[in-house]
């Protein structure tokens, strides 16, 4: 691993020197969100993090060796310590908050962690479907396909995992009844290697293992909370699925993704299937194997893929609307930073992949964010005055995507935006919550309307190869976080969705 011993020394040769001074509060601020602390040389990101009870975890007594306490740094930069051999693997707006220390008192460091609770979307009610786990007690045994696993401690439990480009959903369930006994959701941490798949993709040709390494530990640390919250035992959870795109899923499996960035843009077990060398492309490990705080023998099971880009997260989306026996034209799409559009008439289906990227997840739009606490998730225009709801609904510190999507709807029928994203009376910016400095620029548009045009394009592409119209599709089913969130009117008067009929539209709500 980088830096290794050289590392851990440089940091103790520094943080002694800077224990001789005696730390003078400067003039500037390390800002996280709308907190500040003042900047004190010899501070380190990690201790400010502690201070403002943000979500920095590491487990190498920052030493820079484990890799995990990764922040993003928004600006400032040039007001910490020079990058040790440790975060060889981080480019320039990331560091490890163990190793970036403060060294001027000027200007202001504002920095992000990468690891945020977010807001969780679940349905009520009971399971939709019946359930036949491979997983059964016969006797006071455990079982998986008939082979005795281990005695039954407190019942049999599977997870769930759906591994998104910029969220991580869980969900662990009872086996036997199907019923949900603990969700959790957190932002990817793998941004450090890029905010798409195709970066993602060469990051991980460049740095094998770092992002499978960093999921593992955040999967981990979100799985300690689940099981105190639960009072469910690791050691009774005998069965994983993960499920996403497929860049996310084979790097999580610890496969070479290279094939996937490269045409004709296969995973290396489709490539596998294809030629005869296996039967399918979903995959199986153990979780010793992969390291999953979960039953060592607990089998995981990668779902399988469709082609290309479209992975197993819009296959799993297709069994949950059962679309295999649904009547009439129905699509489905799972919008995100990699968006799936699935279309079927009965006779056929057809899928797409759209790199819509992260500006409708919080990357690229300056005051944007997840769906964490926070996060405005609704806004209307009352005259010159923006009314808003906030996750939590605490104080504003930035917009999700379905605030974003309400918000450009609303300058559009304001007459404030025009058609090209440009602001009516010349400005480069809106203010939206003056008393916390939260903006929308015409870059900040510019990301959302690349964005929203890749979703378009897919879900027009597949229009047009089935040979139906939106008038025409009898069911639109919205997956995904962000979609079960947005107000549909809202999303195709800007162009994000087709203009289906909104009554035919379900989510998951």
């Amino acid at each position: 691993m980088p830096g290794g011993d050289l590392a851990g020394t440089a940091v103790e040769r520094r943080v002694a020197a800077f224990r001789k001074r005696q730390p003078v509060n400067g003039p500037g601020d390390v800002i996280h969100g709308q907190v500040r602390r003042p900047l004190a040389p010899g501070r380190s990101l990690f201790d400010y993090a502690d201070d403002l009870a943000v979500v920095v975890p590491a487990s190498c007594r920052s030493t820079g060796r484990c890799h995990e306490c990764v922040v993003e740094i928004l600006s400032g930069a040039e007001a910490l310590s020079g990058r040790t051999p440790a975060e060889a693997f981080l480019s320039d707006r990331y560091r490890l908050a163990c190793q970036a220390f403060v060294e001027q008192t000027s200007p202001d460091v504002e920095f992000a962690g990468l690891r945020r609770r977010l807001k969780i979307l679940m349905p009520g009610g009971e399971p939709s479907a019946q359930i036949d786990p491979p997983v059964e007690v016969v006797g006071d045994q455990v079982t998986y396909d008939g082979m005795a696993l281990d005695p039954c401690r407190d019942g049999t439990f599977g997870l769930v995992i759906d591994l998104g480009t910029t969220t991580v959903v869980l969900e662990l369930v009872e086996l036997r009844s199907g019923a949900t006994v603990a969700v959790g959701a957190f932002e990817n941490p793998q941004r450090f290697g890029g905010s798409d798949v195709m970066t993602r993709i060469s990051y991980d040709n460049e740095h094998p293992g770092e992002l499978r390494q960093a999921v593992r530990k955040a999967l981990n640390h979100e799985l300690r909370r689940m099981y105190a919250e639960s009072g469910v035992m690791r050691q009774s959870v005998y069965e994983v699925v993960v499920v996403g795109n497929s860049t996310m899923r084979d790097v999580f499996f610890g496969l070479d993704v290279g094939p996937i960035g490269r045409s004709l843009y296969q995973s290396v077990s489709e490539a596998e299937m294809r030629a005869g060398r296996r039967e399918s492309t979903s995959l199986l490990r153990l979780a010793h194997e992969l390291g999953i705080l979960v039953h060592p023998q607990a089998r995981i099971v990668g779902g399988p893929l469709i082609a290309s880009h479209v992975g197993a997260d819009a296959a799993a989306d297709l069994v949950a609307v059962d679309a295999e026996d649904a009547d009439g034209v129905v699509m489905v799409i799972d919008i995100g930073t990699n968006t799936e559009v699935m279309i079927g008439d009965g006779r056929r289906f057809l899928a797409a992949s759209c790199p819509a990227g992260p500006a409708f997840e919080g990357g690229l739009v300056r005051y944007g964010m997840p769906g964490a606490e926070g996060a405005i998730e609704a806004i209307r225009l009352v005259s010159d005055r923006f009314e808003y709801r906030t996750t939590g609904d605490v104080e504003p510190e930035g917009m999700c995507g379905s605030g974003l999507v309400d918000l450009l709807a609303e300058l559009g029928r304001a007459g404030r935006m025009a058609p090209d994203g440009v602001f009516v009376d010349g400005s480069r910016t809106v203010t939206i919550v003056p008393e916390r400095g939260i903006t929308l620029s015409r870059e900040d548009i510019s990301h959302l309307a690349q964005a929203k045009a890749a979703n378009a394009a897919g879900q027009r592409v597949l229009l047009r190869t089935l040979g139906v119209t939106a008038e025409q599709i009898d069911r639109l089913y919205l997956a995904g976080a962000f979609a079960n969130s947005i107000d549909v009117t809202n999303a195709i008067d800007i162009g994000l969705l087709v203009p289906v009929p909104p009554e035919r539209s379900r989510t998951g709500r």
